[in-house]
């Protein structure tokens, strides 16, 4: 029969396309002999049926984090690495994370190791997931390389949640400030004009100012939004330069208690990430390009980079850091205690924590600053548009008496 599969090929690329067989156990092994490797086969129905229900695919931080505490937990248990797969398989809510699951238990069936299946499915599992797993069953530790891995995952959960949760409100209030002064620029203001025209009211500048931005809102609005698409498009290609992106990137950094924020999420990731990798036994040069691969901000990037570099000349962690002032003097001291005593992990362990109290002050600081100034904006803007609509209808009520 005739069989629909979803797979990866040999350079990591996902495909899909039919294949003849008589089960799917007999197409599974047709596509592995062609360096193939199968995450999904079904039948025609399944497949039609698949495209109806199938809601998402890909998996979620909260999927990645429940497989590996769940995992970690079997394992420390005494559970065998694939009686805690086959068991995950079934628990997993998402569907694309059940077809993972299968895909990994398949490729350990067929004698990879656990790392080289995960490293198929990049999507899901990071580098530096990987990179601990494959440290884990090298030096036999993998329970507690898990267990570390999903206590990262879940501190960098929280603090995306954070620093998210910070900004939702004055966000949701600037879109509301937004769509209100809209409303009365392109509705109420048009109309409100030409009642005034028709009665010769003698406007106050104020009222004036507001009828003219209107009209011309109204007006240029459609220009606004193409040179604001053109100008978008430019601006995405020019950041994706070298030039572009140390200019964003750096002027993002100077930004008041915004770039503060940053600096410190970027620290908490860096030092907690290096902790984790050290820990498992990865080379520190390693390390610190694995960390660098991951850093968004290409000033950090460059500077975790260029330590790794130094490093590999022979100079130390901590005095490769001292040479760029982008690392805070804590930081570089921690790592020169930890290079000494041979705790290195620990030590910056200990610092991605004292980074992660710093984050909630900047969060605390940062929503106390915002949100007042953005009421303050709100009630100024919406208030001078009522008296701009209001003092005409005052003064005409005036006349009459």
């Amino acid at each position: 029969m005739e069989l629909y599969y979803k797979a990866i090929n040999r350079q990591g690329k996902s495909i899909q396309g039919r294949v003849e067989a008589k089960d799917k156990s007999e197409a599974a092994r047709y596509l592995r002999t062609h360096d193939i490797y199968p995450i999904k086969i079904s039948a025609e129905t399944e497949q039609l049926f698949s495209r109806f229900t199938s809601v998402s695919r890909h998996a979620s931080s909260n999927d990645l984090v429940f497989f590996t505490r769940q995992l970690s937990s079997m394992l420390v248990s005494g559970l065998t690495l694939m009686q805690g797969l086959n068991v995950m398989k079934n628990q997993v809510q998402n569907r694309y994370m059940t077809e993972v699951l299968q895909g990994i238990i398949t490729d350990i069936q067929d004698g990879r190791d656990f790392s080289h299946a995960l490293a198929r499915y990049p999507k899901v599992f990071s580098a530096i997931y990987v990179a601990s797993i494959r440290a884990g069953e090298k030096t036999g530790v993998l329970d507690k390389v898990l267990t570390r891995l999903a206590t990262n995952l879940e501190k960098s959960r929280e603090l995306k949640d954070t620093i998210r949760g910070a900004l939702v409100y004055p966000i949701i209030i600037v879109i509301m400030m937004i769509g209100v002064i809209a409303i009365l620029m392109f509705f109420v203001i048009p109309q409100l004009a030409t009642l005034y025209a028709s009665m010769n009211v003698k406007l106050p500048w104020m009222t004036q100012l507001v009828i003219g931005i209107s009209k011309y809102s109204v007006v240029g609005a459609p220009i606004v939004i193409v040179i604001g698409i053109i100008g978008g498009y430019f601006l995405r290609k020019w950041y994706k330069t070298p030039v572009g992106r140390n200019a964003v990137d750096g002027t993002m950094l100077k930004i008041p208690l915004l770039g503060l924020l940053i600096k410190e999420s970027i620290l908490v990731e860096f030092t907690r990430t290096m902790s984790l990798l050290i820990s498992t036994g990865s080379l520190v040069v390693d390390s610190l390009h694995q960390c660098a691969d991951t850093v968004s901000n290409i000033v950090y990037k460059s500077a975790m980079i260029e330590v790794a570099n130094r490093v590999e000349k022979g100079v130390l962690i901590g005095d490769a850091m001292a040479v760029n002032p982008i690392f805070p003097p804590l930081l570089v001291e921690t790592v020169k205690i930890g290079e000494q005593t041979g705790k290195l992990d620990e030590s910056l362990l200990r610092t991605s924590e004292y980074f992660e109290r710093e984050v909630d002050q900047t969060v605390k600081a940062l929503t106390t600053t915002i949100e007042p100034l953005t009421m303050i904006i709100l009630g100024v803007s919406v208030g001078f548009l009522i008296l701009a609509v209001i003092t005409p209808i005052y003064g005409l009520l005036s006349s009459v008496k």
